[in-house]
C-alpha cells in the first residue's frame, strides 16, 4: 500500500457544524449572508471534499422572518447538493433580544459534533465576537481563532493551519471536540445558487429564550458623520512644502496674523475650520 493510501485511510470524516448568522451589507445596509460565516462555511466543504465521511450542519439562533430567511438562504445555496443532509438548516427559533449563548450550547451538548465552525465577528447586533469564547467556556472545549485552513483528521486530532500577523502560519494540533473561528485569513466562500437555495427547507426547532441582560442596558442610536479631515499636501523636500502651503493661502486669501490676542487668534482658527467643513 502506498504512503498516500495509508494516510488517506488514517484520516476520519467527523460531524462539523457551522454557525451561520445574518448579516448587513456595508453600503445599502441589507441583510445578507455574513462574510465570515460563508468562509466557514466554504472550510466546512472543502473538508468534506477531502475527509470522505464528513457531515455538515448548519445552524442559527434567532427570530423566523422574511428578511432572515432570505439572508440564510444564501448559505443553504452554497451547501445544497454538495453532500448528504444539506438540504435543510436548524433554526433554534427565539425573539429578537434574546441572548443566543444559552440556546447554541444547549444544542451543540446535546448532539454532539466533534467540531464547530463559526465567524470570529458577527455583522449586526453587538459584534463584539464574544461568541465563541463564550460557547468554549460553556461547552469546555479548545478554541483556535483566526483559522486558514484544516489540513488532516487523525485519530481524534485535528491538525490546523492558523492566521498570524504579517502573513505568517503556525501549524496547530487539538484534540476534538473543538471550536474554531474564521475571519479573512479563511478562503472566500463560492456564490450562492438561487434554485437550491429556495428548494431548501428549515428544520426549526423551539427553544426557552432568554433575554440578553447586558444588551438591554445600552442605548443604541444612529452613528454620527464623521468630520472631513483637512487635506494634507505630500511633498518631497521642505520647498516644495512651503510652495504648496504658499500657493494655498494664496489663491485662498489666507492671512498671516501678528500680534493679536488670543481671542483673535481662536476665532481666526475656528473660522477656519469652519470653512474647510471641520467643524459642523
Amino acid at each position: 500500500m502506498r504512503p498516500d493510501q495509508q494516510q488517506k485511510q488514517q484520516q476520519q470524516g467527523i460531524d462539523v457544524a457551522v454557525l451561520v448568522s445574518i448579516g448587513r451589507h456595508p453600503t445599502t445596509g441589507r441583510a445578507r449572508r455574513a462574510e465570515q460565516d460563508a468562509r466557514g462555511l466554504e472550510l466546512a466543504l472543502s473538508m468534506e471534499a477531502e475527509l470522505p465521511g464528513t457531515r455538515i450542519s448548519m445552524l442559527h439562533a434567532g427570530p423566523q422572518g422574511d428578511g432572515s430567511e432570505a439572508a440564510l438562504r444564501g448559505y443553504l445555496g452554497m451547501a445544497t447538493g454538495v453532500g448528504m443532509g444539506l438540504e435543510s438548516m436548524t433554526l433554534l427559533e427565539q425573539p429578537e433580544g434574546s441572548d443566543a449563548i444559552p440556546a447554541l450550547a444547549a444544542h451543540l451538548a446535546a448532539t454532539s459534533p466533534q467540531l464547530v465552525i463559526t465567524g470570529a465577528r458577527a455583522e449586526r447586533g453587538e459584534g463584539s465576537g464574544l461568541l465563541p469564547y463564550a460557547l468554549a467556556e460553556h461547552l469546555g472545549w479548545p478554541l483556535v481563532n483566526s483559522l486558514a485552513s484544516v489540513e488532516k483528521v487523525e485519530n481524534g486530532v485535528v491538525t490546523l493551519l492558523q492566521a498570524l500577523p504579517r502573513g505568517q502560519r503556525r501549524r496547530l494540533k487539538v484534540r476534538l471536540p473543538a471550536i474554531i473561528s474564521v475571519d479573512e485569513a479563511a478562503p472566500a466562500a463560492r456564490q450562492s445558487a438561487f434554485g437550491p437555495a429556495r428548494r431548501a427547507t428549515f428544520a426549526i426547532t423551539p427553544t426557552t429564550p432568554e433575554a440578553d441582560s447586558e444588551l438591554a442596558q445600552w442605548h443604541l442610536a444612529p452613528a454620527r458623520k464623521r468630520p472631513k479631515r483637512l487635506k494634507i499636501v505630500k511633498a518631497a523636500s521642505a520647498r516644495d512644502r512651503f510652495k504648496a502651503a504658499a500657493s494655498k493661502a494664496e489663491g485662498k486669501g489666507g492671512q498671516v496674523l501678528t500680534d493679536v490676542t488670543p481671542e483673535q487668534g481662536a476665532e481666526a482658527i475656528y473660522k477656519l475650520l469652519k470653512e474647510e467643513e471641520v467643524l459642523r
